[in-house]
């Protein structure tokens, strides 16, 4: 393909795979705002969060076999069209309780973006291109972080916050737009994957079987399970414990997201000298060691606004390197089944994304240990599984090299 090719696909796919963390961070800075015009508390528009991350990990399940079946590009106009209609629901809401079904909805629809950009990565670029494609995808991701809660907070303060759900509804749609005219269809139709839930689950069984996939998909998920700690718990730390405005709470989200772009870039010179494997052992090191310190310090009251959100930079550096190679390790071995494989990787993630959102829910206590506590226990037990993992593996291999010798001289 052409670069002018090169460039169009890569923006796309990362406009794909952005839909929902920009529906995420969009509209964190209106959480006072829309708990005091619905009536409710924080914590329970907090819950519309966690229901939109379970949409998304639910979700995923369900389009990994339809993009095998049908093509890339018809479960993609479905899943983008119902986004659309759900965010005008959730526009018109009137309650806490149909904000956060509309929201589940929402994600349903969104989450086909996450899952067919990391299918057409396998299907358009060679193997030993993807981790950089990765890369390329989550420095558009990155920006995300950097506009979403800036143009949130302004929205809010200015119009409503139901407009930010109205801008969703447009973007996407001129996200479908670039999706007919621009994005070339990718693997065609496999009219001999079978959407019977046995066949369904057969084919999840095979990816998971693959010891390569699972341990980077284990680990590289809970890793990159982090952040959604610090996105439910940031804006009750930042705005209500350290009284920031909501306009100052978008760009100190802005500011930490340049953390997640410097290092994404990082990694795509760091793969010309070093392998994915190599890069994940190191950074995750780094995080837990980052992540011990900013519960230490939070638990003893070492960390003023600026210190804080400084820590916390060099903490969310280690994103930018550990994403984009847990996901090209965990797909690499997938021909076949790379649809199914990126719906088991995506809703792993998202899984754990909803499931520490909602601890770090469930432990408020008007401090930030709830929120660092688990960002720390996120890059901890993706180390731990990282090198477990590896090490039965190793194990495995090693015994049967053993059994396999002991044959020959039998």
């Amino acid at each position: 393909m052409s670069r002018k090719q090169y460039f169009f696909i890569i923006l796309i796919l990362g406009f794909l795979a952005t839909v929902s963390p920009f529906s995420i961070d969009m509209y964190l800075p209106g959480f006072p705002r829309i708990a005091s015009d619905l009536g409710t508390t924080i914590d329970q528009v907090q819950l519309s969060l966690t229901s939109y991350l379970i949409g998304i990990c639910l979700g995923q399940i369900l389009y990994g076999p339809l993009l095998d079946r049908f093509g890339r590009k018809k479960p993609l106009y479905a899943g983008l069209a119902l986004y659309v209609v759900a965010s005008f629901g959730c526009a018109l809401t009137s309650s806490v309780d149909s904000l956060i079904v509309m929201r589940f909805f929402q994600a349903m629809g969104g989450c086909v973006g996450l899952v067919a950009s990391q299918a057409l990565v396998s299907d358009l670029f060679p193997s030993e291109k993807r981790a950089e494609v990765f890369s390329l995808i989550t420095l558009v991701i990155a920006v995300s972080p950097m506009i979403a809660p800036t143009i949130g907070g302004y929205v809010t303060a200015s119009i409503a916050w139901q407009w930010i759900f109205i801008i969703l509804a447009g973007i996407v749609s001129m996200i479908i737009g670039a999706i007919y005219f621009f994005l070339p269809t990718g693997r065609p139709a496999d009219t001999s994957v079978s959407l019977r839930p046995k066949a369904v689950m057969n084919g999840f069984a095979t990816v998971i079987r693959q010891p390569q996939f699972l341990i980077y998909t284990l680990a590289g998920g809970l890793a990159t399970a982090a952040p959604f700690a610090y996105i439910a718990g940031s804006s009750d730390v930042f705005m209500n414990i350290y009284r920031v405005s909501e306009q100052q709470y978008g760009w100190i989200f802005a500011f930490l997201a340049v953390a997640m772009i410097g290092s994404t870039q990082l990694n795509h010179i760091l793969l010309k000298k070093f392998k994915s494997e190599q890069i994940i052992k190191v950074t995750l090191f780094y995080q837990s060691i980052v992540g011990i310190l900013l519960i230490a310090g939070v638990y003893n009251n070492w960390f003023g606004l600026y210190s804080l959100i400084g820590m916390m930079f060099i903490f969310l550096t280690g994103q930018g390197l550990t994403g984009p190679n847990s996901s090209a390790l965990s797909l690499a071995p997938f021909r076949k089944h790379t649809g199914s494989a990126s719906a088991l990787m995506g809703s792993w993630r998202m899984g754990a994304g909803a499931i520490i959102s909602a601890i770090v829910s469930i432990l408020h206590n008007n401090t930030a240990l709830p929120m660092v506590g688990m960002m720390a226990a996120c890059s901890l037990g993706g180390l731990v599984i990282l090198h477990a993992g590896n090490a039965v593996v190793k194990h495995q291999v090693s015994r049967k090299e053993v059994e396999d010798e002991v044959s020959v001289l039998l």
